[in-house]
This record gives structure tokens, C-alpha cells and sequence, in this order.
């Protein structure tokens, strides 16, 4: 997994499709190869990570094992629960409910608990931080199954966990996880000038049109939740782009296909691929009755790392899961981190 981003990225989330796919194991096996070669790294979590019982479904789970010269970015009520030796390097100005973020050196190896910052900014600027103490790069882990650290705002590469947690049925884990990857790699607005208007549309967090002048009609709605006939009726022959700045919802769209059929000759554009939530059947009915989507950011997936068991007991054959994987996604390498398939 290293040679897939060391000396390419200097900021890397793992990101798990749900809770108990495998992302913490993805998480140790880097950092021990990271140690391996001798690299120092910085890691930080979005939410609470390391902990040995998972507190959804009290089942063991890894812990996050850390070596001497390692940085970390956590809540300073996570120190004491772990027994790795920290020196702490800096107090940041950043809270959660679990205390202050702190940034820290490991002293002596040990395992640790992760509690970063809350938000994508501050999760940016500590990774940043720690890069100017010297780390070669940073991990962000991901808490639960939210997907929003992998925006490229965040992180320069992606590594998505998936596994047999999602279904007992192994082609609707399959279905699942080419959906993530598809829209997660859901391709950009080209147009430069396009691409100024919307990102200034979307950080002024507002929904609009822009037709094939480039001029822009402000749509006046607060979210684009439930709104998609409003949007349709703001919809003209020379509407060429549908900017929505949130979450792109299965009722928006069915509101927006049935008011009009102008949709057709446009092209939604989202943030990121992370504001899609639209399961795969629906998302592809959509694709076939002529909707388009793009983004602003492209994210950049490098891996995906497939675990075979779930916690409710049952499991798939993992030679066969994994080559059953790889036959859907070429593009991007598939590994099993502990059968140590690639």
C-alpha cells in the first residue's frame, strides 16, 4: 500500500463504507510499513478512532499501534487512554467535546485512541502543521462511514474500505461498492470560467443556473432538498449547468426529471462526489433517463482494500471475494490486506 503514495501525497484519507470494513486494519498495515521504511507520519482522525471495543456493535475491533518519532493530532481526553509515551509539541486553538486538539510527538511506541478535529478545515490545517514538523505525509481516518474526509479539500488520495459487513450477499456488496467508486470518481467541469462561477456560486453556498453566456439566475431556495420542481420551473432552453452546492438527493432529482425535460440539456455540478446520496439502483435510473452529473473536485481513489468478514459471524471465501472484486475494478488496485492479495 506505501508505493501507492509515498513521495506522490503529502495527505491521505482511508474511508470505510461502513463501520467494521476494514479501515483500521488499512490504517495499521500503512503505518507499519511507513515504519518499516523508516518514515516518520503524522495521523489524525475525523471523530474518535483506536478505541478496542467498537461502541456501535461492541464487537473487538484493532487498535491504532504507533511507533517513536510518529505526530498525532488528537483530543487531549485520549491521551491517558492509551499507552503509547506522547510529548506534547503544540495546544491547538481547536475543541471538541473530548478536549482540546493537541499536536503530539510519540516518545515510546504504544497504542493510542484518535479524536480529531470536527471540522474539514481544522482537519486541513492540522495535517499541515504536522507536515512542517517533518512528517513525509499524513493519514486522516474516518470515522463511521462518512466519506466527506475524502473531499480533495481534505486529502490528496483515497483509500476506500469495503467488505462483506455491507450484505450477506457478496453481489450486492460488489453493487455497493462500484456505486462509491463511481461517483466518487465522477469526472470535472472542464470550462475554466465555468469552473470560477461555480465555485464561487457554491462557497456562497447558493443553488443556481448558469446558461451558455455564462450568466446566473440564483435559484432562491436555502437547500435544494425538496426543491427540485422549483428548480425545473428556473430551467430555460439555453440553461447549460444546474449548480447545487449540498447534498444531491434521490427526491431532488425525481422532483427535477417529472417538472420538466429540460434537465436533459444539462449538467448538474456538484462539489464532489462525497454529496452523493442516492443508492445504486436508483442513481443508475437516473443515468439511463438522460441526467448528467459532474463535479468541481475529482477525487483521487488509489486503493481499495476488501475484508471478507463481518461481525455478525458469517463471511465470504476470501480468495474468491477478492478476485470477484478485482473483475468489476480494474482501474484502481483492490488488495486484501490480510490474506495479502493484490
Amino acid at each position: 500500500m506505501l508505493e501507492l503514495i509515498n513521495g506522490k501525497y503529502k495527505t491521505i484519507s482511508i474511508v470505510g463504507m461502513s463501520k467494521n470494513s476494514g479501515k483500521t486494519v488499512a490504517l495499521n498495515h500503512l503505518i507499519g510499513e511507513a515504519i518499516d521504511e523508516g518514515l516518520p507520519i503524522g495521523i489524525t482522525s475525523i471523530g474518535r478512532d483506536g478505541e478496542s471495543l467498537d461502541i456501535v456493535t461492541e464487537t473487538e475491533k484493532p487498535r491504532i499501534f504507533v511507533e517513536e518519532g510518529t505526530l498525532i493530532a488528537t483530543a487531549t481526553g485520549m491521551l491517558d487512554l492509551g499507552d503509547a509515551n506522547i510529548e506534547i509539541i503544540s495546544v491547538t486553538e481547536y475543541r471538541t467535546p473530548l478536549g482540546e486538539i493537541i499536536i503530539g510527538r510519540v516518545r515510546d511506541g504504544g497504542y493510542v485512541q484518535i479524536a480529531g478535529p470536527q471540522r474539514l478545515s481544522e482537519i486541513k490545517a492540522v495535517s499541515d502543521i504536522m507536515l512542517n514538523l517533518g512528517a513525509k505525509f499524513v493519514i486522516i481516518d474516518g470515522a463511521l462511514d462518512r466519506l466527506s474526509q475524502a473531499a480533495p479539500a481534505i486529502s490528496e488520495a483515497t483509500i476506500l474500505s469495503t467488505g462483506a459487513v455491507l450484505s450477506r450477499d457478496v453481489n450486492k456488496v460488489i453493487e455497493e461498492t462500484i456505486h462509491v467508486v463511481n461517483t466518487l470518481g465522477l469526472p470535472t467541469i472542464e470550462d475554466q470560467d465555468v469552473r470560477e462561477i461555480t465555485r464561487n456560486i457554491i462557497n456562497e453556498n447558493q443553488i443556481a443556473v448558469i446558461n451558455e453566456n455564462n450568466q446566473v439566475d440564483i435559484i432562491p431556495l436555502k437547500t435544494a432538498l425538496n426543491g427540485g420542481a422549483i428548480i425545473g420551473d428556473h430551467l430555460r432552453d439555453d440553461s447549460k449547468y444546474l449548480v447545487i452546492p449540498g447534498s444531491l438527493v434521490k427526491n431532488t432529482l425525481e422532483d427535477l426529471t417529472r417538472s420538466t425535460r429540460r434537465y436533459k440539456n444539462i449538467e448538474i455540478v456538484i462539489t464532489d462526489g462525497t454529496k452523493i446520496f442516492i443508492n445504486p439502483k436508483d442513481w443508475l435510473k437516473f443515468m439511463r433517463q438522460g441526467v448528467k452529473v459532474k463535479v468541481l473536485d475529482k477525487i483521487n481513489l488509489v486503493g481499495i482494500t476488501v475484508n471478507p468478514y463481518a461481525p455478525q459471524g458469517y463471511y465470504f471465501e476470501p480468495a474468491e471475494f477478492l478476485l470477484k472484486m478485482k473483475s468489476y475494478i480494474k482501474n484502481i488496485p483492490v488488495m486484501d490486506l490480510i490474506l495479502g492479495g493484490e
